[in-house]
């Protein structure tokens, strides 16, 4: 009960305007007031500080570079099968399963449409109406960037402004539909094991998002913006960067019915950017 409390009281949160405020904060430069945020939110959330190509927190010229610190190679090393698909963040397993006749699991009670995922895009919904979904949860404490499960060349990507309610288990457990009323990214791929999406899911202090080929995306707009690039040849490589969140959130990854999810990948396993999420169904 405590809780769903919890929960419910973010439905009364100025959620763009705390979302405003962390994004300025995070921005910091004056090194005392820098050092000071960066040693505080490291004692409440640790970090694996041995894993980053800079290893002294300090040396960050604001948290938000803190946040989106680069890993060294070998700390995340890709699956060996060029097939398989590949986990793009590290992070926790919310839920992944199959797509029951356009309907996504979020939570025990609460499910949500596909279409409405997808900014109601008729065509992303037909391709993966009975595919595979997997969500995943990046908490404060984890690395934040986001890479390729395969080599993929970009079709389009539509901006879908939204709430910012937290994506944190307990919050996602009570509130219904979720996914799909947040803030989104949708970056739709075609791939040799055929289409792939991407969704960067928006929450409550997660300052903004970027794409590698598009930069910030701004949170301003209040209409479903569609961003084509299927003429532009932008390819990017199985395990190369492809956005990143300025603070912890949701990636979700639609496949069709020709993957299969890897026995690994339950609810609330730990997962590690680089180890087996899909793989090909064999014929």
């Amino acid at each position: 009960m405590k809780d769903k409390i919890l929960a419910l009281l973010f439905y009364i949160l100025p959620h763009h305007a705390i979302s405003w405020l962390m994004f300025k904060a995070a921005r910091i430069e004056w090194p005392p007031l820098k050092n000071f945020i960066i040693r505080s939110y490291t004692d409440l959330n640790p970090v694996k500080m041995h894993e980053a190509v800079e290893e002294d927190m300090f040396a960050y010229a604001s948290l938000n570079a803190f946040f989106t610190r680069a890993l060294k190679t070998q700390c995340r090393p890709l699956d060996d099968n060029e097939n398989n698909w590949i986990c793009p963040v590290d992070g926790s397993v919310s839920q992944a399963q199959a797509i029951k006749n356009g309907r996504i699991f979020q939570a025990k009670g609460h499910d949500y449409s596909l279409l409405e995922l997808v900014g109601g895009d008729k065509n992303l919904e037909k391709i993966f109406h009975n595919g595979q979904f997997s969500t995943l949860y990046l908490s404060p404490r984890d690395y934040h960037r986001i890479h390729m499960p395969a080599t993929g060349r970009l079709i389009h990507m539509q901006y879908i402004p939204g709430r910012l309610f937290s994506v944190a288990t307990f919050v996602v457990n009570h509130i219904p539909r979720l996914f799909a009323r947040n803030e989104r990214c949708v970056c739709y791929f075609e791939t040799e094991q055929g289409p792939m999406a991407l969704i960067l899911v928006g929450a409550i202090n997660v300052s903004a998002m970027e794409t590698v080929w598009h930069g910030l995306i701004s949170s301003a707009a209040k209409k479903i913006k569609r961003f084509e690039y299927s003429n532009d040849n932008i390819v990017l490589k199985r395990g190369e960067e492809m956005g990143r969140f300025n603070l912890g959130s949701t990636v979700i990854v639609l496949a069709t019915g020709k993957m299969k999810i890897d026995a690994g990948i339950i609810e609330q396993a730990t997962v590690k950017l680089g180890q087996r999420l899909m793989s090909p169904v064999k014929e």
